[in-house]
């Protein structure tokens, strides 16, 4: 079992919040891509892996109250749009704040938290999530 959790730990893609940059065009993108979608062929074996800052504005956001029943003991929430420095917008749940403080515009940083737990395993599932700056 520990030989496990080391090699999930080490993991490219384990507590960072990678996405890949077109040799081409040098626009970035997250999730990863294979191709990217502005240059097309072009940008076949030039997309190059990269570590995003994480750091970003929210530029929309909701509230959201009426949940599955999985996230009952965490409503209400808020999950945002939000602008990374290097371009991408990607959706997050904000955290560690009261939601009548979050305004667009605000800055945030992405942090990892636990997000489940697979059964009988007890193997932790972990993801980004976001938190005001």
């Amino acid at each position: 079992m520990g030989e496990l959790s080391r090699i999930w730990r080490e993991s490219e893609h384990r507590y960072r919040l990678m996405g890949n940059r077109c040799g081409n065009c040098n626009r970035v993108f997250f999730p990863i891509r294979a191709v990217c979608p502005h240059c097309h062929r072009e940008s076949i074996g030039k997309m190059k892996p990269m570590e995003l800052s994480g750091r970003g504005e929210i530029v929309s956001f909701t509230i959201v109250h009426d949940t599955p029943p999985s996230f009952v003991r965490q409503r209400p929430y808020a999950l945002a749009l939000i602008k990374l420095d290097e371009g991408p917008v990607l959706t997050g749940q904000i955290v560690d704040a009261e939601n009548d403080s979050i305004e667009m515009g605000k800055r945030v940083r992405s942090v990892f938290r636990k997000i489940g737990e697979d059964g009988k395993s007890g193997i932790i599932q972990y993801g980004y999530k976001f938190v005001l700056e």
